[in-house]
């Protein structure tokens, strides 16, 4: 079922949790496709999807993380009836937590529980160039080690001119980010991922995560690279549903 920027592979009747996953940079919604399965069958899986793909592929795609989550939020008060969570991988790790103070300053809801992989608000050490203004031969490379792009977009030149707008306006999103100055700590239980060989976002960065929320933190390195989940779906959503279980159970 499709709503907007909004999927629901698996529609459920009365859900006792929904979660809202988020795409990486470059991504689209069927990415998390593979994941709806290892969910329990009374979550409501519901993924979001950034305009410039997909459905809304003619749409220009938004190079700001904040006017993003302002589009992705428009119509959501309808979904947010029941207890519900958000997780997002790199890019979308970034929109989650966004997503997490918008719906904490004005409501009508608070997510139960935020789930974060391969990103921190803490910028780390300055890159020599941005990523979304490497000249496109860097770029394919980049991307290629890091992964997340098909290598027949990266390798064939015809697809590859075809997505490399999307890819630079999405990176251009995460590059251009900034914290919000004296913005409060979210408070809200917290669950930190990440690959334990991810250069780009290494296990260090993920530590400071403590500082920008009041509340319990669960930390879940796992053996890879930026895209650590890959061939692991089973053991990440598992540990999820802990989690989630863990947060609701204090709420109660």
């Amino acid at each position: 079922m499709h709503e907007g920027f909004l999927t629901r592979p698996r529609p459920v009747c009365r859900p006792r949790f929904r979660i809202f996953l988020l795409h990486h940079a470059g991504g689209s919604s069927a990415g998390y496709r593979p994941w709806v399965r290892h969910f329990p069958a009374d979550w409501e899986v519901c993924l979001l999807e950034a305009p410039g793909r997909g459905r809304s592929a003619a749409e220009e795609p938004l190079r700001d993380a904040r006017a993003l989550v302002r589009r992705l939020r428009e119509g959501l008060d309808a979904e947010l009836d029941r207890p519900f969570g958000l997780f997002g991988h790199s890019m979308g790790a970034l929109l989650a937590y966004e997503l997490a103070h918008l719906l904490v300053a004005e409501g009508p809801a608070r997510p139960a529980w935020l789930g974060v992989s391969a990103w921190s608000p803490d910028p780390g050490p300055p890159r020599d160039e941005p990523r979304h203004l490497l000249p496109s031969e860097r770029l394919r490379q980049g991307l290629a080690r890091t992964g997340g792009v098909a290598m027949g977009a990266l390798s064939d030149p015809d697809q590859w001119r075809e997505v490399e707008p999307l890819i630079r306006a999405d990176l251009e999103l995460v590059d251009t980010w900034r914290s919000t100055p004296a913005l409060p700590p979210l408070r809200v239980p917290l669950s930190v991922f990440g690959g334990l060989d991810d250069a780009g976002v290494p296990p260090g960065r993920l530590t400071s995560w403590s500082e920008y929320v009041e509340g319990p933190v669960a930390r879940h390195l796992l053996p890879g690279d930026h895209f650590y989940f890959v061939g692991r779906l089973a053991d990440v959503a598992a540990r999820i549903v802990q989690d989630v279980d863990a947060a609701l159970t204090r709420v109660r």
